[in-house]
Protein backbone atom coordinates (compact mmCIF):
# COMPACT_ATOMS: atom_id res chain seq x y z
CA UNK A 1 0.00 0.00 0.00
CA UNK A 2 1.07 3.58 -0.62
CA UNK A 3 2.66 5.25 2.38
CA UNK A 4 0.85 8.61 2.23
CA UNK A 5 0.94 10.59 5.48
CA UNK A 6 -2.26 11.52 7.30
CA UNK A 7 -1.93 15.29 7.70
CA UNK A 8 -4.22 17.96 9.13
CA UNK A 9 -3.51 20.37 6.27
CA UNK A 10 -4.86 17.90 3.72
CA UNK A 11 -8.25 18.08 5.44
CA UNK A 12 -8.57 21.79 4.61
CA UNK A 13 -7.31 21.16 1.07
CA UNK A 14 -10.11 18.63 0.65
CA UNK A 15 -12.71 21.15 1.86
CA UNK A 16 -11.36 23.83 -0.51
CA UNK A 17 -11.58 21.52 -3.52
CA UNK A 18 -14.81 19.66 -2.93
CA UNK A 19 -16.91 21.86 -0.65
CA UNK A 20 -15.91 25.32 -1.83
CA UNK A 21 -19.48 26.65 -1.63
CA UNK A 22 -20.29 25.29 1.83
CA UNK A 23 -20.30 27.83 4.67
CA UNK A 24 -18.79 28.60 8.02
CA UNK A 25 -21.23 30.84 9.91
CA UNK A 26 -19.37 32.66 12.66
CA UNK A 27 -20.53 34.99 15.41
CA UNK A 28 -17.89 37.40 16.70
CA UNK A 29 -18.29 40.22 19.21
CA UNK A 30 -19.65 42.64 16.61
CA UNK A 31 -20.64 40.73 13.49
CA UNK A 32 -22.17 37.55 12.09
CA UNK A 33 -19.78 36.38 9.36
CA UNK A 34 -20.61 33.93 6.57
CA UNK A 35 -17.63 32.54 4.68
CA UNK A 36 -17.32 29.69 2.20
CA UNK A 37 -14.74 26.95 2.63
CA UNK A 38 -12.97 28.41 -0.40
CA UNK A 39 -12.65 31.72 1.44
CA UNK A 40 -11.66 30.02 4.72
CA UNK A 41 -9.02 28.04 2.82
CA UNK A 42 -7.55 31.18 1.24
CA UNK A 43 -7.54 32.94 4.61
CA UNK A 44 -5.83 29.93 6.21
CA UNK A 45 -3.10 30.04 3.54
CA UNK A 46 -2.65 33.78 4.09
CA UNK A 47 -2.28 33.10 7.80
CA UNK A 48 0.36 30.42 7.20
CA UNK A 49 2.41 32.85 5.13
CA UNK A 50 2.02 35.52 7.83
CA UNK A 51 3.20 33.10 10.50
CA UNK A 52 6.20 32.20 8.37
CA UNK A 53 7.06 35.91 8.02
CA UNK A 54 6.85 36.25 11.80
CA UNK A 55 9.46 33.50 12.14
CA UNK A 56 7.25 30.55 13.08
CA UNK A 57 8.89 27.29 12.03
CA UNK A 58 8.18 23.58 12.19
CA UNK A 59 7.55 22.44 15.76
CA UNK A 60 6.97 25.95 17.16
CA UNK A 61 3.95 26.33 19.43
CA UNK A 62 1.13 28.68 18.36
CA UNK A 63 -1.12 29.52 21.32
CA UNK A 64 -4.74 30.64 21.13
CA UNK A 65 -6.94 32.26 23.76
CA UNK A 66 -10.20 32.49 21.88
CA UNK A 67 -13.87 31.56 21.62
CA UNK A 68 -15.58 29.55 18.86
CA UNK A 69 -15.38 31.54 15.62
CA UNK A 70 -13.95 31.41 12.09
CA UNK A 71 -10.59 32.98 12.96
CA UNK A 72 -9.97 30.30 15.56
CA UNK A 73 -10.94 27.68 12.97
CA UNK A 74 -8.39 29.10 10.54
CA UNK A 75 -5.60 28.77 13.13
CA UNK A 76 -6.69 25.13 13.65
CA UNK A 77 -5.42 24.40 10.14
CA UNK A 78 -2.79 27.09 9.61
CA UNK A 79 -0.51 26.10 12.50
CA UNK A 80 -0.35 22.32 11.80
CA UNK A 81 -0.64 22.98 8.05
CA UNK A 82 2.81 24.60 8.09
CA UNK A 83 4.31 22.11 10.57
CA UNK A 84 3.81 24.20 13.72
CA UNK A 85 1.76 23.05 16.73
CA UNK A 86 -1.69 24.43 17.59
CA UNK A 87 -2.00 25.02 21.34
CA UNK A 88 -5.54 25.91 22.44
CA UNK A 89 -5.49 27.46 25.93
CA UNK A 90 -8.43 27.26 28.32
CA UNK A 91 -9.29 30.90 29.02
CA UNK A 92 -11.36 29.96 32.07
CA UNK A 93 -8.38 28.67 34.04
CA UNK A 94 -6.79 30.74 36.79
CA UNK A 95 -4.14 33.29 35.71
CA UNK A 96 -1.52 31.19 37.53
CA UNK A 97 -2.43 28.09 35.51
CA UNK A 98 -2.53 30.04 32.23
CA UNK A 99 0.99 31.37 32.92
CA UNK A 100 2.18 27.86 33.70
CA UNK A 101 0.60 26.40 30.55
CA UNK A 102 2.01 29.02 28.17
CA UNK A 103 5.51 28.79 29.65
CA UNK A 104 5.50 24.99 29.90
CA UNK A 105 4.35 24.61 26.29
CA UNK A 106 6.84 27.30 25.21
CA UNK A 107 4.36 29.18 23.06
CA UNK A 108 6.08 31.61 20.69
CA UNK A 109 3.04 33.56 19.54
CA UNK A 110 -0.38 34.12 21.07
CA UNK A 111 -3.63 34.76 19.19
CA UNK A 112 -6.03 36.59 21.53
CA UNK A 113 -9.71 37.53 21.32
CA UNK A 114 -10.24 41.20 22.12
CA UNK A 115 -12.20 40.56 25.35
CA UNK A 116 -9.36 38.37 26.69
CA UNK A 117 -6.77 41.12 26.18
CA UNK A 118 -7.01 42.47 29.79
CA UNK A 119 -6.15 39.03 31.17
CA UNK A 120 -3.04 38.72 29.01
CA UNK A 121 -1.97 42.29 29.81
CA UNK A 122 -1.88 41.36 33.49
CA UNK A 123 0.18 38.21 33.06
CA UNK A 124 2.43 39.01 30.08
CA UNK A 125 5.44 40.06 32.25
CA UNK A 126 5.51 36.42 33.46
CA UNK A 127 5.44 34.88 29.97
CA UNK A 128 8.98 33.78 29.18
CA UNK A 129 8.75 32.41 25.61
CA UNK A 130 6.14 34.56 23.81
CA UNK A 131 7.67 36.72 21.08
CA UNK A 132 4.53 38.24 19.52
CA UNK A 133 0.81 38.80 20.09
CA UNK A 134 -2.04 38.89 17.56
CA UNK A 135 -5.39 40.48 18.38
CA UNK A 136 -8.45 38.89 16.74
CA UNK A 137 -11.11 41.53 16.22
CA UNK A 138 -13.49 42.99 13.66
CA UNK A 139 -11.91 46.39 14.30
CA UNK A 140 -9.21 47.65 11.93
CA UNK A 141 -7.28 49.56 14.59
CA UNK A 142 -5.08 48.11 17.29
CA UNK A 143 -6.14 48.68 20.92
CA UNK A 144 -4.04 50.74 23.29
CA UNK A 145 -2.11 48.05 25.13
CA UNK A 146 1.13 47.18 26.87
CA UNK A 147 1.55 44.04 24.72
CA UNK A 148 4.40 44.36 22.25
CA UNK A 149 4.80 43.54 19.45
CA UNK A 150 1.06 43.39 18.71
CA UNK A 151 -0.42 42.60 15.30
CA UNK A 152 -3.92 42.84 13.86
CA UNK A 153 -5.18 39.47 12.61
CA UNK A 154 -7.01 40.83 9.58
CA UNK A 155 -4.06 43.00 8.57
CA UNK A 156 -1.76 39.96 8.74
CA UNK A 157 -4.14 38.15 6.38
CA UNK A 158 -4.35 41.12 4.01
CA UNK A 159 -0.58 41.03 3.66
CA UNK A 160 -0.51 37.21 3.35
CA UNK A 161 -0.29 34.94 0.30
CA UNK A 162 -3.63 33.23 -0.58
CA UNK A 163 -1.70 30.56 -2.53
CA UNK A 164 0.73 29.67 0.27
CA UNK A 165 1.05 25.86 0.20
CA UNK A 166 0.24 23.37 2.95
CA UNK A 167 3.27 21.25 3.76
CA UNK A 168 3.20 17.67 2.50
CA UNK A 169 6.69 16.73 3.70
CA UNK A 170 5.64 16.24 7.33
CA UNK A 171 5.65 12.97 9.23
CA UNK A 172 2.12 11.98 10.27
CA UNK A 173 3.47 11.29 13.75
CA UNK A 174 4.71 14.88 14.11
CA UNK A 175 2.87 16.97 16.72
CA UNK A 176 -0.06 18.94 15.30
CA UNK A 177 -1.81 20.19 18.42
CA UNK A 178 -1.78 20.21 22.19
CA UNK A 179 -4.16 20.83 25.08
CA UNK A 180 -3.81 20.85 28.83
CA UNK A 181 -6.12 19.20 31.34
CA UNK A 182 -8.28 21.50 33.45
CA UNK A 183 -6.49 20.37 36.63
CA UNK A 184 -8.89 20.14 39.55
CA UNK A 185 -5.79 19.34 41.62
CA UNK A 186 -2.15 20.16 40.90
CA UNK A 187 -0.83 21.78 37.75
CA UNK A 188 -2.48 21.16 34.37
CA UNK A 189 -1.03 18.28 32.36
CA UNK A 190 -0.15 18.71 28.69
CA UNK A 191 -1.25 16.30 25.96
CA UNK A 192 0.24 16.40 22.45
CA UNK A 193 -1.82 15.26 19.44
CA UNK A 194 -0.19 13.95 16.28
CA UNK A 195 -1.44 14.60 12.73
CA UNK A 196 -2.21 10.88 12.48
CA UNK A 197 -4.20 10.85 15.72
CA UNK A 198 -6.32 13.88 14.72
CA UNK A 199 -7.08 12.49 11.25
CA UNK A 200 -8.03 9.03 12.52
CA UNK A 201 -10.14 10.55 15.30
CA UNK A 202 -11.95 12.63 12.68
CA UNK A 203 -12.70 9.47 10.70
CA UNK A 204 -14.24 7.97 13.85
CA UNK A 205 -16.49 11.04 14.20
CA UNK A 206 -17.75 10.34 10.67
CA UNK A 207 -18.67 6.69 11.29
CA UNK A 208 -22.40 6.02 11.15
CA UNK A 209 -22.25 4.61 14.68
CA UNK A 210 -19.80 7.32 15.81
CA UNK A 211 -20.76 10.97 15.39
CA UNK A 212 -22.22 10.23 11.92
CA UNK A 213 -21.00 13.65 10.75
CA UNK A 214 -21.36 14.22 7.01
CA UNK A 215 -21.57 16.89 4.32
CA UNK A 216 -25.32 17.17 4.81
CA UNK A 217 -24.92 18.28 8.43
CA UNK A 218 -25.03 21.75 9.90
CA UNK A 219 -22.89 21.38 13.00
CA UNK A 220 -22.73 23.76 15.96
CA UNK A 221 -19.95 22.86 18.41
CA UNK A 222 -20.92 24.53 21.69
CA UNK A 223 -18.09 22.82 23.54
CA UNK A 224 -15.31 25.45 23.45
CA UNK A 225 -12.55 25.20 20.87
CA UNK A 226 -10.14 25.35 23.83
CA UNK A 227 -11.67 22.19 25.38
CA UNK A 228 -10.00 19.20 23.66
CA UNK A 229 -10.27 21.02 20.31
CA UNK A 230 -14.07 21.25 20.58
CA UNK A 231 -14.02 17.44 20.74
CA UNK A 232 -12.46 17.35 17.27
CA UNK A 233 -15.59 18.65 15.53
CA UNK A 234 -13.92 21.58 13.71
CA UNK A 235 -11.42 19.16 12.12
CA UNK A 236 -14.00 16.55 11.13
CA UNK A 237 -16.67 19.00 9.95
CA UNK A 238 -14.20 20.85 7.75
CA UNK A 239 -12.90 17.64 6.20
CA UNK A 240 -16.40 16.29 5.54
CA UNK A 241 -17.76 19.60 4.24
CA UNK A 242 -20.39 20.12 6.95
CA UNK A 243 -21.77 23.61 7.37
CA UNK A 244 -20.38 24.95 10.65
CA UNK A 245 -22.11 27.35 13.00
CA UNK A 246 -19.72 28.93 15.50
CA UNK A 247 -21.66 30.54 18.40
CA UNK A 248 -18.89 32.97 19.31
CA UNK A 249 -17.94 34.69 22.58
CA UNK A 250 -19.96 34.49 25.77
CA UNK A 251 -22.95 32.85 24.12
CA UNK A 252 -26.24 32.45 25.98
CA UNK A 253 -28.90 29.71 25.87
CA UNK A 254 -31.04 32.20 23.95
CA UNK A 255 -28.37 32.52 21.24
CA UNK A 256 -27.98 28.76 20.99
CA UNK A 257 -31.74 28.22 20.64
CA UNK A 258 -32.03 31.04 18.08
CA UNK A 259 -29.10 29.69 16.03
CA UNK A 260 -30.54 26.16 16.02
CA UNK A 261 -33.80 27.53 14.61
CA UNK A 262 -32.31 30.09 12.20
CA UNK A 263 -29.56 27.96 10.67
CA UNK A 264 -31.36 24.59 10.91
CA UNK A 265 -28.60 23.02 12.99
CA UNK A 266 -28.58 19.20 12.72
CA UNK A 267 -25.87 18.26 15.25
CA UNK A 268 -24.47 20.04 18.27
CA UNK A 269 -22.15 19.10 21.12
CA UNK A 270 -21.50 20.23 24.68
CA UNK A 271 -21.39 19.32 28.38
CA UNK A 272 -24.54 18.63 30.48
CA UNK A 273 -24.62 22.12 32.02
CA UNK A 274 -25.00 23.58 28.51
CA UNK A 275 -28.01 21.36 27.81
CA UNK A 276 -29.59 22.10 31.17
CA UNK A 277 -29.46 25.80 30.28
CA UNK A 278 -30.79 25.20 26.77
CA UNK A 279 -33.62 23.06 28.14
CA UNK A 280 -34.71 25.91 30.41
CA UNK A 281 -34.68 28.26 27.42
CA UNK A 282 -36.72 25.86 25.27
CA UNK A 283 -39.29 25.64 28.06
CA UNK A 284 -39.55 29.44 28.17
CA UNK A 285 -39.58 30.16 24.43
CA UNK A 286 -41.20 28.81 21.30
CA UNK A 287 -38.28 27.60 19.20
CA UNK A 288 -38.29 25.30 16.18
CA UNK A 289 -35.70 22.60 16.94
CA UNK A 290 -37.03 20.06 14.43
CA UNK A 291 -33.80 20.15 12.41
CA UNK A 292 -31.76 18.60 15.23
CA UNK A 293 -30.89 14.95 14.64
CA UNK A 294 -28.24 14.71 17.36
CA UNK A 295 -27.19 16.33 20.61
CA UNK A 296 -23.79 14.96 21.66
CA UNK A 297 -23.21 15.18 25.40
CA UNK A 298 -19.96 14.48 27.22
CA UNK A 299 -17.63 15.79 29.89
CA UNK A 300 -19.70 14.22 32.69
CA UNK A 301 -22.69 11.92 32.98
CA UNK A 302 -25.97 13.40 31.80
CA UNK A 303 -28.97 12.92 34.12
CA UNK A 304 -31.68 10.56 32.89
CA UNK A 305 -34.25 13.34 33.32
CA UNK A 306 -32.30 15.59 30.95
CA UNK A 307 -32.15 12.88 28.28
CA UNK A 308 -35.86 12.13 28.73
CA UNK A 309 -36.80 15.81 28.35
CA UNK A 310 -34.85 16.24 25.10
CA UNK A 311 -36.05 12.98 23.58
CA UNK A 312 -39.66 12.83 24.74
CA UNK A 313 -40.68 16.47 25.10
CA UNK A 314 -38.75 17.94 22.18
CA UNK A 315 -38.10 14.84 20.03
CA UNK A 316 -34.36 15.58 19.92
CA UNK A 317 -32.08 12.49 19.84
CA UNK A 318 -29.60 12.75 22.72
CA UNK A 319 -26.34 10.79 22.60
CA UNK A 320 -23.98 10.20 25.49
CA UNK A 321 -20.29 10.17 24.60
CA UNK A 322 -17.24 9.62 26.75
CA UNK A 323 -13.65 10.76 26.45
CA UNK A 324 -10.87 12.84 27.97
CA UNK A 325 -8.15 15.30 27.03
CA UNK A 326 -5.80 12.32 26.81
CA UNK A 327 -8.06 10.55 24.26
CA UNK A 328 -8.53 13.32 21.64
CA UNK A 329 -11.34 12.74 23.06
CA UNK A 330 -13.85 10.20 21.65
CA UNK A 331 -13.72 6.76 23.34
CA UNK A 332 -17.31 5.53 23.56
CA UNK A 333 -20.71 6.63 22.29
CA UNK A 334 -24.14 5.41 23.30
CA UNK A 335 -26.26 4.19 20.41
CA UNK A 336 -28.90 1.50 20.54
CA UNK A 337 -28.10 -1.65 18.58
CA UNK A 338 -30.55 -2.73 15.91
CA UNK A 339 -32.16 -5.42 18.06
CA UNK A 340 -32.46 -3.05 21.02
CA UNK A 341 -35.06 -1.00 19.15
CA UNK A 342 -37.67 -3.45 20.50
CA UNK A 343 -36.96 -2.46 24.10
CA UNK A 344 -39.58 -0.53 26.06
CA UNK A 345 -39.25 3.25 26.09
CA UNK A 346 -37.95 3.21 29.68
CA UNK A 347 -35.41 0.50 28.82
CA UNK A 348 -34.24 2.52 25.83
CA UNK A 349 -33.76 5.57 28.01
CA UNK A 350 -31.77 3.55 30.53
CA UNK A 351 -29.51 2.35 27.72
CA UNK A 352 -29.11 5.87 26.33
CA UNK A 353 -28.11 7.15 29.75
CA UNK A 354 -25.03 4.91 29.71
CA UNK A 355 -21.77 6.01 28.10
CA UNK A 356 -22.04 3.40 25.35
CA UNK A 357 -19.71 1.07 23.49
CA UNK A 358 -16.14 1.48 22.35
CA UNK A 359 -15.51 3.30 19.08
CA UNK A 360 -13.88 1.05 16.42
CA UNK A 361 -10.10 1.39 16.43
CA UNK A 362 -9.68 1.46 20.21
CA UNK A 363 -9.23 -1.21 22.88
CA UNK A 364 -10.40 -1.19 26.49
CA UNK A 365 -10.26 -3.23 29.66
CA UNK A 366 -11.59 -2.74 33.17
CA UNK A 367 -9.33 -3.50 36.13
CA UNK A 368 -10.51 -4.08 39.69
CA UNK A 369 -8.56 -4.96 42.82
CA UNK A 370 -8.23 -8.59 41.66
CA UNK A 371 -7.48 -7.99 37.98
CA UNK A 372 -9.88 -7.68 35.03
CA UNK A 373 -13.51 -7.56 36.07
CA UNK A 374 -16.30 -9.57 34.49
CA UNK A 375 -18.64 -7.74 32.12
CA UNK A 376 -21.78 -8.39 34.18
CA UNK A 377 -22.81 -4.76 34.87
CA UNK A 378 -22.09 -5.29 38.56
CA UNK A 379 -18.34 -5.55 39.09
CA UNK A 380 -16.63 -2.16 39.14
CA UNK A 381 -13.13 -1.29 38.01
CA UNK A 382 -10.97 1.42 36.47
CA UNK A 383 -11.28 1.90 32.72
CA UNK A 384 -8.06 1.47 30.70
CA UNK A 385 -7.90 2.36 26.99
CA UNK A 386 -5.37 2.35 24.15
CA UNK A 387 -5.41 3.13 20.45
CA UNK A 388 -4.10 5.39 17.68
CA UNK A 389 -5.61 8.59 19.09
CA UNK A 390 -4.85 7.88 22.75
CA UNK A 391 -1.87 9.74 24.26
CA UNK A 392 1.08 7.68 25.49
CA UNK A 393 2.49 10.28 27.90
CA UNK A 394 1.98 13.78 29.27
CA UNK A 395 4.13 16.53 27.79
CA UNK A 396 7.32 16.82 29.82
CA UNK A 397 5.59 15.70 33.02
CA UNK A 398 6.74 13.09 35.52
CA UNK A 399 3.10 12.25 36.29
CA UNK A 400 3.07 10.24 33.04
CA UNK A 401 4.29 7.16 34.90
CA UNK A 402 1.14 7.18 37.06
CA UNK A 403 -1.32 7.28 34.15
CA UNK A 404 0.40 5.48 31.25
CA UNK A 405 1.39 1.96 32.28
CA UNK A 406 2.28 -1.01 30.06
CA UNK A 407 0.86 0.65 26.97
CA UNK A 408 -2.50 1.56 28.52
CA UNK A 409 -3.95 4.90 29.61
CA UNK A 410 -5.45 4.60 33.11
CA UNK A 411 -8.43 6.96 32.94
CA UNK A 412 -9.19 7.24 36.66
CA UNK A 413 -12.86 6.55 35.86
CA UNK A 414 -14.61 3.71 37.67
CA UNK A 415 -17.04 1.88 35.39
CA UNK A 416 -19.18 -1.20 34.96
CA UNK A 417 -19.68 -2.96 31.63
CA UNK A 418 -22.68 -5.13 30.74
CA UNK A 419 -22.69 -8.30 28.65
CA UNK A 420 -23.34 -6.18 25.53
CA UNK A 421 -20.09 -4.28 26.14
CA UNK A 422 -21.96 -1.11 27.05
CA UNK A 423 -20.01 0.96 29.54
CA UNK A 424 -21.40 3.01 32.41
CA UNK A 425 -19.38 5.46 34.46
CA UNK A 426 -19.87 4.79 38.14
CA UNK A 427 -17.61 7.57 39.39
CA UNK A 428 -14.13 9.00 39.39
CA UNK A 429 -11.83 6.91 41.58
CA UNK A 430 -11.45 9.88 43.92
CA UNK A 431 -15.22 10.55 44.12
CA UNK A 432 -16.47 7.07 45.05
CA UNK A 433 -17.90 6.99 48.57
CA UNK A 434 -16.78 4.15 50.87
CA UNK A 435 -19.41 3.56 53.55
CA UNK A 436 -19.21 0.62 55.94
CA UNK A 437 -17.01 -1.31 53.54
CA UNK A 438 -19.43 -0.79 50.60
CA UNK A 439 -19.03 1.51 47.61
CA UNK A 440 -21.61 4.21 46.84
CA UNK A 441 -21.68 5.91 43.43
CA UNK A 442 -22.11 9.67 43.72
CA UNK A 443 -22.96 9.75 39.99
CA UNK A 444 -25.95 7.40 40.39
CA UNK A 445 -27.31 9.46 43.28
CA UNK A 446 -26.82 12.70 41.34
CA UNK A 447 -28.61 11.38 38.28
CA UNK A 448 -31.53 10.17 40.41
CA UNK A 449 -31.84 13.55 42.14
CA UNK A 450 -31.71 15.37 38.80
CA UNK A 451 -34.82 13.45 37.74
CA UNK A 452 -36.84 15.24 40.45
CA UNK A 453 -39.01 17.98 38.95
CA UNK A 454 -37.78 20.58 41.46
CA UNK A 455 -34.05 20.06 40.84
CA UNK A 456 -31.94 22.19 38.49
CA UNK A 457 -28.56 20.78 39.56
CA UNK A 458 -27.42 18.19 42.08
CA UNK A 459 -24.06 16.93 43.29
CA UNK A 460 -23.18 14.38 45.96
CA UNK A 461 -19.99 14.36 48.03
CA UNK A 462 -18.70 12.42 51.03
CA UNK A 463 -17.97 13.65 54.52
CA UNK A 464 -15.92 11.69 57.09
CA UNK A 465 -17.92 9.54 59.49
CA UNK A 466 -16.46 7.97 62.69
CA UNK A 467 -18.60 4.84 62.36
CA UNK A 468 -19.00 4.31 58.61
CA UNK A 469 -15.78 5.93 57.31
CA UNK A 470 -17.69 8.14 54.82
CA UNK A 471 -21.31 9.17 54.29
CA UNK A 472 -22.96 10.89 51.30
CA UNK A 473 -24.31 14.43 51.45
CA UNK A 474 -26.54 15.70 48.62
CA UNK A 475 -26.21 19.31 47.44
CA UNK A 476 -29.17 20.60 45.44
CA UNK A 477 -29.90 23.74 43.42
CA UNK A 478 -33.65 24.19 42.95
CA UNK A 479 -35.40 25.39 39.83
CA UNK A 480 -37.04 28.82 39.96
CA UNK A 481 -40.32 28.77 41.87
CA UNK A 482 -39.54 25.73 44.00
CA UNK A 483 -37.79 27.53 46.86
CA UNK A 484 -39.56 26.62 50.11
CA UNK A 485 -41.76 24.10 48.30
CA UNK A 486 -39.62 20.98 48.88
CA UNK A 487 -37.75 19.65 51.89
CA UNK A 488 -34.89 17.29 52.65
CA UNK A 489 -37.41 14.57 53.52
CA UNK A 490 -39.08 14.96 50.11
CA UNK A 491 -35.82 14.11 48.40
CA UNK A 492 -34.98 11.20 50.71
CA UNK A 493 -38.42 9.72 50.09
CA UNK A 494 -37.91 10.23 46.35
CA UNK A 495 -34.65 8.25 46.51
CA UNK A 496 -35.80 5.48 48.87
CA UNK A 497 -37.42 3.22 46.24
CA UNK A 498 -34.34 3.46 44.01
CA UNK A 499 -31.44 2.64 46.34
CA UNK A 500 -30.38 0.50 49.26
CA UNK A 501 -30.86 2.23 52.60
CA UNK A 502 -27.13 2.75 53.19
CA UNK A 503 -26.91 4.68 49.90
CA UNK A 504 -29.38 7.35 51.02
CA UNK A 505 -27.73 10.73 51.79
CA UNK A 506 -27.45 11.68 55.44
CA UNK A 507 -28.48 15.23 54.57
CA UNK A 508 -29.62 17.44 51.70
CA UNK A 509 -28.13 20.93 51.49
CA UNK A 510 -29.86 23.59 49.40
CA UNK A 511 -27.37 25.80 47.54
CA UNK A 512 -27.64 28.81 45.25
CA UNK A 513 -25.05 27.28 42.90
CA UNK A 514 -22.68 24.33 42.65
CA UNK A 515 -19.05 25.28 41.94
CA UNK A 516 -17.86 24.23 38.48
CA UNK A 517 -14.58 23.67 36.69
CA UNK A 518 -13.46 25.75 33.73
CA UNK A 519 -15.18 23.33 31.35
CA UNK A 520 -18.51 23.18 33.18
CA UNK A 521 -18.06 20.04 35.29
CA UNK A 522 -18.95 20.04 38.99
CA UNK A 523 -15.89 21.02 41.01
CA UNK A 524 -16.22 18.46 43.77
CA UNK A 525 -13.00 19.36 45.54
CA UNK A 526 -14.33 22.87 46.24
CA UNK A 527 -17.80 21.53 47.00
CA UNK A 528 -16.38 19.09 49.55
CA UNK A 529 -14.61 21.95 51.34
CA UNK A 530 -17.85 23.95 51.30
CA UNK A 531 -19.78 21.03 52.81
CA UNK A 532 -17.11 20.37 55.45
CA UNK A 533 -17.22 24.04 56.43
CA UNK A 534 -21.00 23.79 56.80
CA UNK A 535 -20.59 20.90 59.24
CA UNK A 536 -17.49 22.49 60.81
CA UNK A 537 -15.36 19.52 59.84
CA UNK A 538 -11.65 20.25 59.66
CA UNK A 539 -9.97 19.43 56.36
CA UNK A 540 -7.04 17.03 56.46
Amino acid sequence: MMQTPLLVGSMMEHAEKFFSKKEVISQTHDTLHRLTYKEVGHRTRRLMSALARLGIEKGDKVGTLAWNHHRHLEIYFAAPGMGAVLHTINIRLSPEHIIYIINHAEDEILFIDEDILPLIEKIHPHLTTVKAYVIMSDKSTLPDTTLQPLYNYEQLLTDGDPAYPFRHDLDENDPAGMCYTSATTGKPKGVVYSHRGIVLHSLALGLADGGAISESDTAMPVVPQFHVNAWGLPFACTWFGSTQVMPGPRFTPQRLAAFIERFRVTITAGVPTIWLGLLQELEKGNYDTSSLRSVLCGGSAAPLGLIRAFEKKYNIPFYHAYGATETTPLVTISRLKSYQQDLSEDEKLQERSRQGILVPGLEMKVIGSDGEVEWNDEEMGELLVRGPWIADAYYRDERSELAFIDGWFHTGDVVTVDKEGTMKIVDRTKDLIKSGGEWISSVDLENALMAHEAVFEASVVAIPDPEWQERPIACVVLKEGYEGQVTKDDFIQFLEPQFAKYWLPDDVLFLDAIPKTSVGKFLKRQLREQVKAHYQIKSE
